[in-house]
């Protein structure tokens, strides 16, 4: 079964800092397929998504949150979206090191991969959101990303006849009361629908764990075995997913002033400090750069970051990080072994 290579998400940008007379990135195009199938799970993707009980996955909450991902309607001035750092050319994520959001206003984290975030258990790098529901909204509203308020949002979607209409339609007409369909409550409904359709998975490792041995090369295997074995990859990075969904400090930026404090800011409990949340590693050769700072370029280099054990020197580094040993022909194979994580299992070997 072909998947829909994008996801969503929306980007955790907490002070604001202005970027030089930069203006916005240019709107995304949304180039996803005329119909998004609201059943399909990839190959690989065992189980169901988390779909809660008050926001049923239909097409017409799918396409209402389709329209709101791409409209620049939700900014303040009308020039900014939800996949200006989502792109569905991106891997659902931003080429930007640092989120860019309304007037060039610049956060301080990269904009992280929607993708399969249906399967996900919180939200943002802190995971300071337990839904996608909850997560959707916050970005309208924060500063210097769409920076928009609901008493001026709202009124501006209820005199659009089309989209009270898409509105309607995805959560039934107003009631006797007049009470109206367009709210906050709905907006990020339709948003977390949408979200939850970006799902990646049929690649040549899913074949090959169904029974296609012929699936993957040979440089790929010694990629999957070294993951899996000596490299400790997957100690951190599990599941169908490829991710625990826990929050770690694998010593990125460590010794840079004003390090970013990561899930200590959404708890406040020290042993949180410098950690985030363990991204999936599907569709990872999309959404270069990476980590939560957009410090690293390529995966070869993300590679050798875990090769050396990240910073060593960090008394508060997480105890799973350790030097790994890896030749560079090793270093080879593991980041064979992500690209193939990367694509579709039909896609030619690039």
């Amino acid at each position: 079964m072909k998947n829909l290579h994008y996801i969503l998400a929306i980007a955790l940008v907490s002070s604001v800092e202005a970027a030089n007379d930069k203006q916005p990135p240019p709107l995304a195009k949304d180039t996803l397929p005329a119909k998004l199938d609201v059943a399909a799970m990839p190959l690989g993707l065992k189980g169901k998504r988390s779909v809660p009980e008050d926001n049923p996955l239909t097409t017409e909450r799918v396409t209402l949150g389709r329209r709101l991902f791409f409209d620049p309607v939700l900014s303040a001035d009308g020039t900014v979206a939800c996949a200006t750092c989502h792109r569905p050319d991106h891997g659902f994520a931003s080429p930007e090191p640092i989120a860019v959001g309304i007037k060039g206003l610049k956060g301080t984290r990269n904009a992280p991969s929607l993708l399969n975030r249906a399967l996900g258990s919180t939200f943002f790098w802190d995971g300071r959101s337990e839904s996608l529901e909850e997560q959707a909204v916050k970005p309208i509203v924060n500063a210097v990303e769409l920076g928009n308020t609901y008493e001026n949002l709202l009124p501006k979607l209820q005199a659009d006849k089309t989209m009270v209409a898409a509105f309607n339609a995805a959560f039934a007409k107003p009631d006797a009361t007049g009470s109206n369909t367009v709210n906050k409550q709905n907006i990020g409904r339709a948003l977390a629908a949408f979200q939850r359709t970006l799902l990646l998975g049929n690649s040549p490792i899913d074949a090959f764990q169904m029974g296609d041995h012929g699936a993957m090369t040979k440089q790929e295997r010694q990629g999957f075995w070294l993951f899996e074995s000596r490299a400790g990859c997957w100690k951190c990075h599990s599941g169908v997913n490829y991710s625990d969904e826990q929050f770690h400090n694998t010593g990125i930026s460590f010794g840079m002033k004003d390090r970013d404090t990561g899930r200590f800011q959404a708890t406040g409990d020290n042993k949180d400090k410098f950690t985030f949340k363990t991204p999936t590693l599907r569709g990872v050769a999309q959404t270069a750069p990476y980590m939560h700072d957009g410090s690293i370029q390529t995966l070869h280099e993300v590679v050798e970051f875990y090769n050396k054990g990240g910073a060593p020197d960090d008394a508060m580094l997480d105890s799973r990080m350790a030097p790994l040993g890896l030749s560079a022909s090793e270093v080879g194979s593991l980041v064979a072994f992500l690209r193939a994580l990367s694509r579709d299992v039909d896609q030619p070997t690039k």
